[in-house]
């Protein structure tokens, strides 16, 4: 358990000014939105903190066996977890047979204004992922398929140190692009471009006055079919 992972977030934002009229456009239907979350970071941070203290941070096994390297935890209707059964997501918290914690009114609606802004008319509000990435913690090419809807978009939030996002086809073995994601930036992509490949490279040794060495990232998904 890494429950106590999240102490650093003691300190005030003092991050650049909001970009959030920007976008940088990465395939059909995919935007990096620089600064969208700038001004709600420090509302953003503390209501990570509250749903830590909730669900607080594991260190998931994959269903070969392979321990995750980035620390992570749910919140929202549904969780997503991944052990020897395979990847999936639960209403509740498997240690304890608990809901996850309750989606905060102020990630709603930035996910809201972010799929907004990216054209889509539906935002993803049903399962929440935290995932902490300290130095060297990397998260591998894949795809996020294990949504039943997978006609709403993804939403991503990047907080504290920079990261290098990795940005590949419909295939593993398609080219792989590769963008700086810094503090407050926001990533949404679905239509054509909701099964795409993606990923993070290994976190550079960094330091943010936000966050110490540490990347907080938030992710948004809708679970189950719109009926």
């Amino acid at each position: 358990m890494t429950g106590d992972l999240f102490d650093f977030l003691n300190v005030t934002e003092t991050g650049r000014g909001s970009g959030a009229q920007e976008r940088i456009q990465l395939d059909t239907g995919a935007f990096i939105f620089p600064g969208m979350a700038l001004s709600r970071a420090p509302a953003l941070l503390e209501a990570a903190r509250h749903i830590v203290r909730q669900a607080p941070f594991r260190h998931l096994v994959t269903p070969g066996g392979h321990r995750m390297s980035v620390a992570m935890t749910s919140f929202g209707d549904y969780g997503w977890i991944s052990d020897r059964s395979g990847y999936r997501y639960t209403p509740v918290q498997p240690e304890n047979g608990q809901p996850w914690p309750v989606m905060p009114d102020v990630f709603r609606s930035l996910v809201e204004e972010a799929t907004d802004a990216a054209g889509f008319p539906h935002p993803p509000l049903q399962a929440g992922l935290l995932n902490l990435y300290r130095s060297g913690t990397r998260l591998s090419l894949h795809q996020d398929k294990d949504e039943e809807d997978a006609e709403i978009p993804i939403v991503s939030v990047s907080l504290g140190v920079a990261a290098t996002f990795l940005w590949g086809g419909r295939d593993r073995a398609a080219p792989v692009r590769r963008f700086r994601l810094s503090h407050g930036d926001v990533v949404v992509w679905g239509g054509p471009s909701r099964m795409m490949f993606h990923g993070v490279a290994p976190l550079a040794v960094s330091s943010h006055p936000l966050t110490g060495e540490c990347r907080l990232n938030m992710t948004f998904r809708q679970v189950t079919r719109r009926s």
